[in-house]
């Protein structure tokens, strides 16, 4: 409860982020440095799972790289032969001893067709960081916008609590001089305690909306969250929009990505499908003559079970579904891109038209009925329908802004760029 009405309290800090969405004058008060979303996104980064699994996947990626350029280790060999048997051979009296070395050879550039696998898939690893950073953003962007929003309405709540209040006040003067009944005072009374309970609920999400946000970003939040995030966006400018293109998008690279990991497969299949060669130099030792003989062997499989096409077919298989899938995805985006376009544009208008003319209105409305109230002129009830109007458009203009700023990160995310250039083979 400690926690909550400090909040409640510290919602007078507040203020001069509704002042903006309200129109009062703001205090000239020393401001708190503010937390930007800049600040909060590059702080997410450092601390995010998702980063450090990334960052994981290039460490391997590059270590397979590494794994994929080595050669095959010889092979030590030894070999007794003509020992305990009979007549001559009994005992180690004419053992020959051999011992060598085998030193496979690989053919067909099969080194050299790992190697591409490989480089395919550390490209891979830096673009799903790539990925990974540009999700962060997003989220942490999510995040903080809805935190942003949470201040709001809770500094609306506390205003429309104060003019509860205040509503309360008046009430009671016009009750003690008989110009009202004193149901009057008794539906105000309940106004007000709606409005508290509003500030107590308001402040509640606030603290929840921060601590989401705290926590996505791995630190406590030091100092304001930046307001302006939610001013009113710019006009409309109309005109043709350049058509969506997938090109050059994170989406797309991704699935080129896979595209030139399947290509590299398939060469790779293609080179195992080579038998290679084994080697083998050696010295003999001939124990009956005590002499030593130079021996030479050479080893090459026969590919009469298993020729390698299987694995071909397979791996030409793979890379049809990536390409397929190049083709899917470049759809998919472009879609996703034109219906974000039409989201943030609508959100843009909902928000200019929530938090211009029609919130001014029900301002100046609210206004009219609070001092016709004072002075006789208005009815209760009109009043609190007037203020009610207001509480409704100022947390619909609040709704709508954040919406338009959810939006618009949705359509940064899918235009994201890639950082290196992918063309489609």
């Amino acid at each position: 409860m400690n926690r909550l009405l400090a909040a409640v309290l510290a919602a007078a800090s507040c203020a001069a982020m509704a002042q903006a969405q309200t129109g009062q004058p703001a205090s000239s008060t020393q401001a708190a440095p503010v937390y930007t979303l800049d600040r909060a996104v590059l702080d997410a980064g450092g601390s995010a799972p998702a980063a450090e699994a990334a960052q994981a996947g290039i460490d391997a990626a590059r270590a397979g790289r590494t794994v994929a350029g080595l050669r095959p280790n010889p092979v030590a060999e030894g070999q007794v032969e003509n020992i305990a048997g009979s007549g001559p051979y009994k005992g180690l009296r004419s053992a020959e001893t051999t011992i060598g070395v085998a030193l496979p050879i690989e053919l067909g550039g099969k080194r050299g067709a790992r190697v591409a696998v490989a480089d395919a898939q550390l490209s891979k690893a830096g673009l799903e960081a790539a990925i990974a950073a540009a999700d962060i953003r997003l989220q942490v962007s999510q995040l903080y916008v809805d935190a942003v929003a949470a201040d709001r309405r809770l500094a609306i709540a506390v205003d429309q609590a104060r003019i509860a209040r205040e509503t309360l006040r008046a009430a009671g003067v016009r009750v003690q001089a008989g110009r009202a009944s004193p149901i009057e005072q008794q539906r105000a009374d309940v106004a007000r305690i709606t409005a508290e309970a509003g500030v107590e609920r308001q402040a509640r999400l606030a603290e929840a909306a921060r601590a989401n946000l705290a926590r996505r970003i791995g630190r406590p939040i030091d100092g304001a969250l930046d307001a302006r995030l939610l001013d009113p966006p710019p006009s409309a400018r109309f005109g043709p929009e350049p058509p969506a293109s997938a090109q050059g998008t994170l989406a797309l690279a991704a699935a080129e990505a896979d595209l030139a990991v399947a290509d590299a497969g398939v060469r790779l299949a293609r080179a195992n499908r080579v038998p290679d060669l084994t080697v083998g130099p050696g010295l003999r030792r001939l124990a009956a003559t005590d002499d030593t003989a130079a021996v030479f062997s050479i080893s090459i499989p026969i590919p009469l079970l298993n020729n390698g096409r299987a694995a071909v077919a397979q791996a030409r298989a793979e890379r049809t579904r990536a390409d397929a899938r190049w083709r899917m995805t470049a759809q998919d985006v472009e879609q996703a891109i034109t219906d974000a376009r039409v989201e943030a544009a609508n959100a843009a208008t909902m928000a200019r038209a929530a938090s211009g003319p029609a919130l001014a209105a029900a301002q100046e409305a609210a206004r009219i009925a609070r001092i016709g109230y004072r002075e006789g002129k208005f009815g209760q009830l009109d009043l609190l329908d007037a203020e009610r109007t207001l509480a409704e458009m100022r947390v619909a203009a609040i709704d709508a802004l954040a919406s338009y700023q959810n939006a618009r990160a949705r359509l940064e995310r899918l235009t994201a760029a890639a950082p290196m250039g992918g063309h489609h083979p």
